[in-house]
């Protein structure tokens, strides 16, 4: 089974805590990495590639001392060492225009505000985890119970 990461970013240690806590139901079958900058998150991408393992998805907050979640999730969509990640903006506080800009410049796959509801959370997770690893070419199979059943016929057929 191929080791693959779920990557979380956010500078508020109980927001951080709180995000891990709604994705404990992927902990069985996927890495769940906890960061609270943009750089230890880059840092932590620079390891994951050098060690040639998956980062399925980044989901980051945006507004964070240094860098924020929109310039984080930009970043990697320009660098094609990370192609295919998919990017989530988790926040409460970004403007229209910061969304626009993750939209069109990091090419972000989902939006969800804070305060979020845990099920859509995890609902959406299933669904980029699940496109991430069609996309990809790895076996579903051994995902099967974390996956979105819709968004895996959808992408099958």
């Amino acid at each position: 089974m191929e080791k693959i990461n779920i990557i979380c970013v956010d500078d508020e240690r109980e927001v951080l805590d709180s995000v891990v806590r709604d994705l404990e139901y992927f902990s069985d079958l996927f890495n769940i990495e906890e960061c609270e900058s943009a750089i230890e998150c880059l840092d932590l991408l620079e390891e994951f590639d050098a060690n040639q393992e998956y980062v399925a998805l980044l989901i980051s907050d945006h507004v964070m001392p240094e860098k924020s979640g929109v310039e984080l999730l930009t970043e990697v969509e320009l660098d094609k060492r990370f192609l295919g990640i998919k990017k989530l903006l988790l926040t409460g506080l970004a403007t229209q225009a910061d969304t626009i800009r993750a939209i069109n410049d990091a090419k972000l796959d989902n939006f969800l505000e804070k305060v979020w509801d845990p099920q859509e959370l995890v609902q959406t997770v299933k669904e980029l985890l699940t496109e991430y690893i069609v996309e990809r070419g790895i076996d579903y199979q051994e995902y099967i119970e974390k996956l979105d059943a819709p968004t895996l016929y959808r992408l099958l057929t």
